[in-house]
């Protein structure tokens, strides 16, 4: 067997890197008795055949998992959004970072289009968060070094709503690998996905760069939902205020003596509190018995 990582998964085969080669394979029919499918950056061991494709015979341990987009292993998830046309609502963010929270997986935030926004107000709502927030333009390259260095040597998928510029974005940190790109509708204010799979790329320096369709590949994923009173403990600038409310059982919404709600507009951002309580209304709306049989 071989050790590789699957760099591309389209139409059953999975095409995995092992070395310098690139192996196309199938997966062991055991996979799918067992309800396990294969992700782009999963490392597996491979059976090599005589025709010199292969057979992914094992998914080894993963780090993290997200089935939309199906990739596995990710340490940095780049969130590419804009202040200009169109303009990223931060709940949209919001919803996908509590995600990348319970999975374990680290948040960049990467604020395109610059150069016609200086998105003032999206640093501000970030800047508690503890997340890197990278003000960027694919156009003039204001930002992209800054942010090729923070992902150096990492897995890092990229997404976001379609039209903020990710696919110019990641050719403006690699140019060699010209990915489409496609205008926005100035009628609609929204661009066409030019990304229809996920796709990892190899940048240099140990940097794998994941390529994946918009937000809206996020937006379903319901296949581990949150429980309303594990949400609070996804936002990372709620942390140091939960212990110092007055009931144990706060939930940050109506109860008095909430450090929590204290906080708010000198710590943690109304926006951010805005999406939180949102987000746990949605979380409560949700069968229970679903959630933990």
């Amino acid at each position: 067997m071989r050790q590789g990582i699957i760099m591309r998964a389209l139409s059953g085969f999975y095409y995995v890197r092992c070395g310098p080669d690139l192996v196309q394979c199938r997966a062991k029919g055991r996979f799918r008795k067992e309800g396990l499918t294969p992700l782009v950056g999963d490392r597996v061991n491979i059976e090599d055949s005589a025709d010199g494709t292969g057979t992914v015979a094992e998914i080894l341990r993963r780090k993290n998992a997200f089935s939309r987009p199906a990739m596995a292993n990710i340490d940095y998830l780049v969130m590419v959004v804009s202040a200009a046309i169109p303009v990223t609502d931060p709940y949209l963010i919001d919803r996908i970072t509590v995600k990348c929270e319970k999975e374990g997986c680290g948040v960049l935030l990467a604020v395109n289009k610059c150069d016609l926004d200086p998105a003032g107000e999206l640093q501000e709502i970030y800047a508690g968060t503890g997340y890197s927030v990278f003000l960027v333009s694919a156009v003039t390259g204001q930002g992209v070094d800054a942010l090729r260095a923070a992902m150096a040597g990492k897995t890092c998928c990229f997404t976001g709503n379609s039209g903020v510029g990710k696919s110019s974005l990641i050719n403006a940190l690699a140019p060699g690998l010209a990915i489409p790109t496609a205008e926005v509708s100035q009628k609609l204010g929204r661009g066409k996905h030019t990304t229809r799979h996920v796709e990892l790329f190899d940048i240099g320096g140990g940097t794998l760069l994941g390529d994946t369709p918009g937000f809206a590949s996020f937006e379903d994923d319901t296949d581990k939902p949150i429980l309303p009173e594990d949400l609070a403990g996804l936002f990372p600038e709620f942390r140091p205020f939960e212990d110092k409310c007055r009931f144990d059982d706060c939930t940050h919404r109506a109860e008095p003596g909430c450090a929590v709600r204290e906080a708010v507009g000198e710590h943690i951002h109304p926006s951010r509190y805005a999406s939180y309580l949102r987000l746990y209304e949605e979380a409560a709306r949700l069968d229970r018995w679903e959630i933990e049989k």
